[in-house]
């Protein structure tokens, strides 16, 4: 290993918060990392890290290094990225996180065609549900509901993400059909709740346009949406999904629209997440092939919901 390796390995080991961490991104015994960064001292001459049992600071040579290597990193990847296009055919390693459901709905489809037409492309997809630093962990594109907080990726709107309120004939039957959002608000609903994000309310504009929120009884809490469908399905709760969650149940009648007559706010967008704007011919190819799949005007799911153009 030279010294360049060593200190972008010194920069994940930074980055990550610890030795083991950044050892388990690279598969690697954490020893192995820990000799590699002793090496780059004794190259450098200089201590870089202030190390105890059980953590470690930067000394003000390592913190100057740390600033080096980052720089080093970014112009190693804009050299790579630049020798990639000008290859006639898309290869390499193409690195792609999304949460699950829109890796297994939406991605896969995506990525068996591509690989047909581009089969020296390999392609590694992360589901998780936890935001994952995309830089660190190397990662050429990201696909994600809601609005990116992180100011230094480049973002791209790629769809809407509209809401509607779904139950089951079984479940009108049994509670009767809500005339208004105070009649919902009495009734049994399942609901998403994670260690970051909960819904416990539902947003929406009244005649007047003006901004509302009415809270919701839940009964059933969950951090999986396909897990509320599920629960949904099962007639005893009515559920504020996303409509790229859906299949056929409204087509095949499993499932009813409520209160379609009220303006729900849509829950942000799916986002597309990259950390350069000068992308690879892969990965730039395959974020178009992702656009096209979904729909540029109307996202592809919206079309499993009849008439949802004039619900909601």
């Amino acid at each position: 290993m030279d010294t360049t390796s060593r200190l972008l390995m010194l920069l994940e080991v930074v980055e990550q918060g610890s030795f083991a961490k950044a050892a388990e991104i690279r598969n690697i015994d954490r020893s192995v990392i820990s000799k590699q960064i002793s090496r780059l001292e004794d190259e450098l001459g200089v201590r870089l890290l202030n190390r105890t049992t059980r953590s470690f600071s930067l000394t003000a040579a390592g913190a100057e290094m740390i600033k080096k290597a980052a720089d080093l990193r970014e112009l190693l990847g804009e050299t790579l990225r630049m020798a990639e296009n000008y290859h006639q055919e898309p290869r390499g390693l193409l690195k792609i996180t999304a949460s699950t459901i829109i890796g297994r709905r939406y991605l896969q489809p995506v990525i068996n065609d591509f690989q047909k037409r581009f089969p020296q492309v390999e392609v590694e997809l992360r589901l998780d549900d936890r935001l994952v630093d995309i830089v660190s962990e190397g990662f050429d594109l990201a696909f994600r509901i809601g609005e990116p907080k992180d100011s230094s990726l480049i973002a791209r709107k790629i769809a809407r993400n509209r809401l509607l309120i779904l139950a089951t004939p079984e479940f009108v039957k049994t509670y009767g059909m809500p005339k208004t959002m105070s009649d919902l608000a009495q009734l049994p609903a399942a609901s998403y709740k994670s260690n970051a994000f909960r819904v416990d309310a539902i947003n929406y504009y009244n005649d007047k346009g003006e901004a509302c929120e009415q809270k919701i009884r839940s009964v059933f809490r969950a951090n999986d949406a396909e897990v509320l469908l599920m629960k949904t399905l099962s007639g005893t709760s009515y559920f504020l999904a996303p409509a790229f969650l859906l299949d056929n149940e409204v087509i095949d009648g499993e499932l009813v629209p409520l209160l379609t007559h009220i303006k729900i706010m849509d829950h942000s967008a799916m986002y597309a997440l990259y950390p350069h704007r000068d992308l690879p011919v892969r990965t730039r190819l395959f974020f178009d092939a992702v656009r096209e799949y979904l729909g540029k005007d109307k996202p592809i799911w919206e079309n499993s919901i009849p008439n949802f153009d004039h619900m909601y």
